[in-house]
Formats: structure tokens, sequence, C-alpha cells
């Protein structure tokens, strides 16, 4: 049995290959010898890594500015005008109101009961806070104390 990647025909042995390859290495070394070795004239104009130091001439130019007269500031002029209003006073009057008697204790909140949100609403009292009369859990939804926010 035969190898199928093997090319058909005759192939050159490995010294034949090193025939052409070692040759072309060697020219392609003297050329870039070669190459280099034309620019050996410039080394000479080339200027040195490090000089030396010397001082600099540093010129400096100050200027004083001349204090001038500050210029006055203009006069300021300020102008108020007075209104007069009547006010009537009047004494509003409001029911005080009546002592409740929390000793009940308890969530029921006292004798009021309130259905719904729409009914203490309609009664005035929303929001019912706990331990207000009509107070009650299924009127507080997120359990935070005060019903119908």
């Amino acid at each position: 049995m035969t190898n199928p990647y093997t090319p058909v025909g005759r192939t050159a042995p490995k010294w034949a290959r090193k025939r052409y390859v070692l040759p072309a290495l060697g020219l392609a070394f003297f050329i870039g010898i070669g190459a280099s070795a034309e620019d050996s004239s410039a080394k000479g104009d080339a200027k040195p890594l490090a000089a030396k130091a010397r001082p600099a001439a540093t010129v400096t130019a100050t200027v004083t500015a001349t204090p001038s007269a500050a210029p006055e500031p203009a006069p300021t002029v300020t102008v108020t005008e007075t209104e007069t209003a009547k006010v009537k006073v009047t004494r509003t009057v409001t029911a005080e109101p009546v002592e409740e008697d929390y000793s009940g204790g308890g969530e029921d909140g006292g004798s009021v009961y309130y259905e719904n949100c729409s009914a203490a609403r309609a009664a005035g009292a929303a929001p019912v806070h706990v331990g207000d009369p009509g107070y009650g859990s299924h009127l507080d939804r997120d359990g935070d104390g005060t019903g119908c926010e």
C-alpha cells in the first residue's frame, strides 16, 4: 500500500534542496553587509549623544502697571413705594373636639365602624390611624397603621 499524499514522480533528495537555499541565504547576507558598509562616511557627521552643558542666555522683561485713579461708583437710587390696605379681621369659632375614651384598647377603634374607605371618606374621617375611632385592619391595605390613604 502506498501513501496517497506523496507526490507522484521524481522528488529531489534533501541535499538537493539545500543546494538552492544555502547559496540564497549567503547572497542575502553579503548584500546586507555591502549596503551597510556604503553609509560609513555619515558616521563622522553624527553628534555625540550627551552634549556638554553650557549656560544659555535668558531674557526677562518685567512690566509694571502704573496705578490709575479708581473710578467713582455711580450713585444708587432706591425708590420705595408704600401702599396702605385695610384689613378686616374676623374671628372663627370652632367646636372643641370631644374627648374620646381610648381605654377600650384593641383594634376595633371604638364604637364607630366603617365598612370601607368610601364610607370613611364620606364621614370625613379618612385617613384613619391606629387608635382612632373607626380604624380597622380591613381599611389598612399596606399595614403601616394608617387606613384609607
